[in-house]
């Protein structure tokens, strides 16, 4: 799930690591082609069953899904992805060539975040997806973030406290700029390592405890140490009415 940052004629963007959930082979092909041509990680699927195992394995950032599939529907995969703990939040983009009002409906009240009627351009899809990661998966976004004087820049990789540059590794950047573009949400261990290192790194959970007092200490030089909160019981929040 850790993306890189493209740039592009329209500003830069994180690349996403995509599951692609479509039984024709020439949409799959062509869809897979153009997301891999804006930078994009692509997992293909042409059935509900395989799109489960890829995901046991690999958690994506976004899933686009066809409502027609073989077997086991792309209407009751979704519902699946909704009830599962790992996948809930994953946003997920219903391709269809069924086009009618209740159509629409039904899809997003399943869980689907937008929904494309075939056939669509390569630039929809693109728009769509980075619409969709913005509402969905903000810290998949180029946006700076800023929270009580702290500012992160994801682009330029700075994070600046009070007009005073922080020294941050690596994965202390991953985790503040997570939980700065979720502020106020509890996250467990296990959550945050599923969203921060990848749900295929098998490290211990309290590996995030380490880095978590790692990411408290760079932080102390600017006074926001106190913005990392710990919820016993629960996990860890990034609150600004601390």
């Amino acid at each position: 799930m850790i993306a890189n940052i493209i740039s592009q004629s329209d500003g830069a963007y994180m690349a996403a690591t995509i599951l692609l959930v479509e039984d024709e082979s020439g949409i799959q092909e062509l869809v897979k082609f153009n997301l891999t041509q804006n930078g994009h990680s692509v997992m293909c699927a042409d059935s509900a069953e395989q799109a489960l195992m890829l995901t046991r394995e690999s958690l994506p950032d976004l899933v686009l899904l066809d409502w027609m599939l073989p077997g086991m529907s792309g209407m009751e995969l979704a519902r699946i992805f909704r009830a599962d703990n790992r996948m809930k939040g994953v946003p997920i983009i219903m391709l269809t060539a069924r086009g009618d009002e209740r159509d629409k409906v039904l899809g997003l009240e399943t869980g689907a975040d937008d929904y494309i009627t075939k056939p669509f351009s390569p630039r929809e899809l693109s728009a769509r997806i980075k619409a969709v990661l913005r509402r969905r998966a903000p810290q998949m976004t180029e946006d700076r973030v800023e929270i009580r004087g702290l500012s992160l820049d994801p682009v330029s990789h700075r994070v600046v406290g009070n007009n005073t540059p922080l020294d941050l590794g690596p994965t202390e950047f991953r985790l503040l700029h997570f939980m700065m573009t979720h502020p106020e949400r509890v996250y467990s261990r296990a959550q945050l390592l599923d969203h921060v290192w990848g749900d295929h790194v098998f490290v211990e959970e309290r590996t995030v405890d380490v880095h978590i007092r790692r990411l408290r200490l760079a932080l102390e030089a600017s006074g926001h140490e106190s913005l990392i909160e710990t919820v016993r019981g629960a996990g860890y929040r990034l609150s600004a009415q601390s």
